[in-house]
């Protein structure tokens, strides 16, 4: 088989949870653009845009055949609509709000088809892909709250409160569905369970700070609500995250998986989190565990990488020999 075959056998068998790659990469860009490193920021942007551009035409491909390979009803294919309201938040942030609206109507576009394909195949005992159903409707919230403060417009922000309550409740779903088991013998995706917490704060943050912008959006009880949920939410992501860490330090998984692209977005959200809540709610103390946990996850985003060109090249290469 010639080398540009096996490319494409390789690529073929790619699973939805690929996906993540895109969501790590874009959480990334955000936190560094928060942190003040632009020119860092916009380099991962342009890397989770050219990922996400690859999953979406891979889609497309696929979608005339029915999306072969890709069980739409499963968790892991949720992953696309996250990657797209981060990749709109990176943009929004950087570049401009057209685009960045795009994102989020085409966002909505796919959550609305797959969250019922989803959700009516939850069961006891699934990994932290579960907590993807958290992870898409909080995307959703974050890019609303964000361009509702950009561009001044008050429906986009009560709609990402919305997707904000909408997005707890998941999670109280998927933790109710989650294997506890997976803590100690997950191989990535269980991190999940941290990084849903950890970007529904990011989404209330940047809810409260979307009040803060000029726009009459709730009153002060409603505004008292909001600020205590979310610090609640990032202290119980700062919990999950030892917990996470420490497991993983008792119980080392080594070598390659897919699903630690989901690790290392849970890693780099709890940095977004951190360094948004430390904004929103004047919290500057916050900032100094912010960028600590950001060059955490830049360490880790690099070293996922360099092992996922490895186990590319040896699968291409052992395709190849067939």
């Amino acid at each position: 088989m010639s080398g540009t075959s096996a490319l494409r056998t390789w690529w073929a068998q790619r699973p939805p949870a690929t996906g993540a790659a895109v969501l790590a990469t874009g959480a990334l860009s955000v936190g560094l653009q928060q942190a003040g490193y632009e020119l860092l920021s916009r380099i991962a942007l342009a890397l989770a845009g050219a990922a996400w551009l690859g999953l979406v035409a891979d889609i497309a491909v696929r979608l005339p055949r029915g999306l072969p390979g890709w069980p739409v009803g499963s968790p892991a294919a949720l992953t696309v609509v996250p990657a797209t309201a981060l990749l709109g938040t990176g943009i929004s942030g950087l570049y401009g709000q057209q685009l960045a609206e795009a994102l989020l109507a085409l966002a909505f576009a796919l959550w609305a088809v797959l969250v019922l394909l989803v959700v009516r195949n939850w069961e006891r005992g699934m990994s932290g892909a579960v907590f993807l159903g958290c992870v898409a409707a909080e995307g959703i919230a974050v890019l609303g709250a964000v361009l509702a403060a950009a561009v001044r417009v008050a429906w986009l922000a009560h709609a990402g409160l919305v997707f904000f309550w909408l997005g707890l409740a998941f999670y109280l779903i998927g933790l109710r569905c989650f294997d506890r088991r997976q803590v100690a013998a997950g191989a990535g995706d269980h991190w999940m369970a941290s990084g849903a917490l950890a970007l529904s704060a990011v989404a209330g943050s940047r809810l409260i700070a979307a009040a803060g912008s000029g726009l009459y959006l709730w009153n002060k009880d409603d505004n008292t609500v909001l600020r205590s949920v979310t610090i609640a939410l990032l202290a119980l992501a700062f919990v999950w995250y030892c917990v996470l860490a420490a497991a993983e330090l008792l119980r080392p998984r080594t070598g390659y998986d897919v699903r630690r692209w989901s690790t290392v977005f849970s890693m780099a959200m709890t940095a977004v989190a951190a360094l948004s809540v430390a904004a929103a709610l004047r919290a500057p103390w916050l900032r100094g565990p912010g960028q600590v946990l950001l060059w955490i996850a830049v360490a880790a985003w690099c070293a996922v990488l360099a092992v996922a060109v490895r186990s590319v090249v040896e699968s291409v290469r052992s395709t190849a020999r067939r």
